[in-house]
């Protein structure tokens, strides 16, 4: 059995994220890019990162979006 995994992830700036992870030769798959989101592809057809707006993000948690600055998050 194929599966998808889809790491959410949030960012402050959706287009200055794309430029960086693309100067890095990251591609990203459209079917998952739009001005709230973008679908990094780490491994085609298997292994994604999601890299999401802070305002699209929330709508999948509760608790607030961790700073950074302040915290560990991963």
């Amino acid at each position: 059995m194929s599966r998808m995994v889809f790491i959410n992830l949030p960012v402050k700036d959706l287009k200055r994220t794309i430029a960086f992870y693309s100067a890095l030769g990251f591609k990203f798959d459209e079917r998952f890019t739009n001005d709230d989101a973008a679908g990094m592809i780490i491994d085609d057809g298997h292994s994604y990162a999601m890299l999401l707006t802070h305002k699209h993000f929330k709508n999948f948690i509760k608790n607030d979006i961790a700073d950074p600055s302040k915290v560990t998050q991963v």
